[in-house]
Parts: structure tokens; sequence; C-alpha cells
């Protein structure tokens, strides 16, 4: 963990310098991939279950790669209904907020009498990777797939990791309407989605977090198939003031700290004595924590207090465009509303970002490793497709088409020119365009 005083004349330097620190995939890792994604296109179903057999140790053939309804619904009766009720608390939750976001078609006429427009239509097909080897993520489940259920997509298909699958994560399936899910994990789970595999027919976009080699495929698949984003190691930014309880903003640096070693947990306050008492908080908890060992290295390597005015926190929050930022303030507004760069905003000391994780209903997809400068999180939009409707009668095009003409030719696109030239209604555009171009 590193401690910064932005009085300290080096701070700047300093401060960019562990934020450019790397975190995340070794550098063989795309190498592998690419070396499993030709395999699998090449290969197929025989490739897929070699790499299983390989990587995930499980025996599966043609028959055995599918979820069953049985097991599914046994999935189902398995998990205790106080989950199943959480579940669907949050289902509900994410549902509505999603379907705020549903745009709307569009057709209006310009002054030139053109008709313009815009038509939105759902995907016809999308798979949902969610993790399964450090943890069950019922939540991935319904953050991915309820929005594309919003959006209306056809298909949904779902792959986690061989193995047992945990409960939780089928009465999310179940809940968000998917059934149909593969026993796949890693790089060639994301290349069989991509090309598809036996009896796993391709998709058309893949969404949901995954590991280092996750994340490489999706990024050497994009163009074969679309993709949400590159998710890199979870981040978390709280901006608190000495009069919160340092207990609750330790816990809540240590939220994403236990997802992965690579994660990063910032801490800026105004206070030095807050700031060691929330580290002192924070070393306290860890001594108790199941996941103790993962989010000690974070901790230990990625972790920061930054001690900083107040009034300087925005501009720091969009130096390190974080995945969640926390304003843990009394008026927290007032600063938040600064902030250009970050992937969620959690206002106020009763907002911790695990709300976000589960039920608050905003997404919990969101840009890692700086992107939330130029990226937004998971929504019913990763889901739709916008089509351009245009529609010229006579007289709209007579005002358009010469202009089209104009800079076609400036273009040197003279089929460009002579389709728009054709529609002119005045003979004499024509016939001059006709001796214009006689040499073509």
């Amino acid at each position: 963990m590193r401690r910064f005083d932005a009085a300290d004349p080096s701070f700047a330097s300093a401060f960019r310098d562990f934020l450019n620190e790397p975190r995340g995939s070794p550098s063989d890792v795309d190498a592998a991939v690419s070396a499993i994604i030709e395999g699998v296109r090449t290969g197929g179903l025989e490739a897929v279950l070699d790499y299983a057999r390989r990587f995930d140790r499980a025996e599966l053939t043609a028959d055995t790669l599918r979820v069953t309804p049985q097991e599914i619904e046994a999935g189902v009766a398995a998990c205790s209904s106080e989950v199943r009720e959480s579940i669907a608390f949050a289902a509900g939750r994410i549902r509505d907020y999603h379907r705020r976001q549903r745009p709307a078609d569009a057709r209006f006429t310009d002054a030139a009498g053109v008709e313009l427009g815009w038509r939105w239509t759902a995907l016809e097909s999308v798979g949902v990777y969610v993790p399964g080897a450090r943890a069950a993520y019922p939540s991935t489940v319904l953050m991915n797939a309820v929005p594309a259920q919003v959006a209306g997509v056809d298909r949904i298909a779902m792959v986690t990791p061989p193995g047992r699958v945990e409960p939780a994560v089928l009465a999310a399936a179940h809940e968000a309407g998917v059934t149909e899910i593969w026993k796949l994990g890693g790089a060639y789970a994301v290349a069989a989605l991509a090309y598809g595999a036996g009896p796993i027919r391709p998709v058309d976009k893949i969404v949901g977090p995954g590991n280092a080699y996750v994340t490489a495929a999706k990024r050497r698949l994009y163009g074969v198939v679309g993709i949400d984003a590159l998710a890199g190691p979870s981040e978390i930014v709280v901006v608190a003031t000495a009069d919160n309880d340092p207990n609750w903003i330790a816990a809540d640096l240590l939220s994403q700290a236990e997802h992965d070693p690579d994660a990063q947990s910032i801490l800026i306050t105004d206070d030095a004595t807050f700031a060691a008492a929330v580290e002192q908080a924070v070393q306290r908890q860890l001594a108790s924590l199941a996941t103790r060992e993962v989010a000690v290295a974070a901790w230990r390597d990625h972790g920061a207090l930054v001690i900083a005015p107040l009034d300087s926190a925005p501009a720091l929050v969009d130096l390190i465009a974080p995945e969640h930022v926390e304003f843990a303030l009394d008026q927290p507004e007032r600063l938040a509303d600064r902030v250009r760069h970050a992937g969620a905003i959690f206002l106020g000391r009763h907002t911790p970002e695990a709300i976000g994780d589960y039920v608050a209903g905003s997404n919990h997809v969101l840009p890692t490793s700086r992107a939330a400068r130029f990226s937004s999180g998971l929504s019913v939009y990763d889901f739709l497709k916008r089509t351009s409707i245009v529609r010229c009668d006579p007289a709209a095009f007579a005002i358009l088409g010469p202009h089209t003409r104009v800079l076609a030719e400036a273009e040197g696109l003279p089929a460009h020119a002579r389709s728009a030239a054709l529609r002119l209604t005045s003979e004499i555009e024509q016939e001059g365009f006709g001796h214009a171009h006689a040499a073509e």
C-alpha cells in the first residue's frame, strides 16, 4: 500500500507513476490465447472437448456439454429460498432500470423535405460469459442477461466453466430466462461462442467479465463477433471526510480488493489522522476476511491512501478514471458533479459500492483500466443496433442531388456522381453530366 500527500512536491509524478504500474495479464497470455482460438476455429467441437479436458479436467461429450433443463430445475431447487428471493429482488430492479434506458424509434421531415429517422432492433444472439473459478457469480448472470432480455435479444447462450454449476448461478439464469447454458470456460469458451462448435451455434456478440485469458480472447475475436468491453481488474476510489466511520470505509476499499490480486483500492481524504485510522481498520478486517489471501495482495501491491484537499478530489478521480467512485460526504454532489471520468458514482455514506454490484439496479459491468475516459458501463444499448432511415421525394432530391454530385466529383467518385445526376429532374443537368463524362 502506498501513501501520497498532495503537499509533497513530487506528488504529481509519483502518483502518475503509481497509476501507470501494470496490473493484469502476463505477457505470454496473448500467444497462448491465439493458439487456442485457432484450435477451436479449425477443430470445432473436438478441440473444445480437448481443451475442456486439458484446462478444466472435464470429460465432456456433445451430449453432456449442455446443462439440461433437469439440472437447471435441480439447481433452482437446491438454492435457498433466501437467496432466490434476493435474486428475484435484484432482477426486478435491474429489469426496471434497463427498461427505462430503452430508446425510441423516430421519424421526422427536415426543412428540405427529406424524411429521416432511426430504428432500433435487438441483436439476434448474445453469448454471456459467467466466471466460476474463484466464486459463484449469480449477479454476473443478472447484469448481463437481464438487459439483453429487456432489449429483446432472441437467443442468450451462457457459458460457465465445467464442474458443479452453483445453484445460485442456475437460479439467476432461470430468473433471467436463460435456458441455453454450456459447460465451458476460459478462452476456448469465448472461441466456441464466436465460431460455433458442434451443438453450440455462433453468437453475434459476447459479453461478461473473465480472467486475462477470457479478455485476451475477446480482444482477438472482436470483429468476428461484437464484444462489450475488455475487462481489467476491479477498481474503487473512496472520497471521504474524517466524520466517517473508518470501519465502513475500510470495508468499502476491501470490497474490491477481494475480487482479484490486481484490484486497486484508493482512499482520498483531507485528513491524515483519518487515513491512518482507515489503514488500521483495513488491517483488522483483513485478519478475519475469508478472501484474505487475494485482498492482502491487492491492498499491498495496488492500494493507496491519498491526502489531498477535498476540492482537488474531482481532478484526482478524473486522473484515475476508476470503475467505481464513492463520495462519502454530507453533500456529495458538490464534488461528484465535477467528475467526468468514472464508471459509476455512489453518493453519500449509505451508498456503498456493494449495493451497485447487486441490487441498486444499475449495471455493475463497468469500464476498468482508465477506460471510463471513453466508454460506459453495460446497458440495454449494448444489445441494440440503430439503423438509419432516409427517404427523399422528387422535390427533396432536387435539393440534395446537386450537392451530392458536386461532393462525389470532388472526391473522384464518378459512379457516385452519376447515381445522383441521373435522378436530377433537369434534363440540362443530365445532358451536361453525359458530355462531361463521355470519356470515362
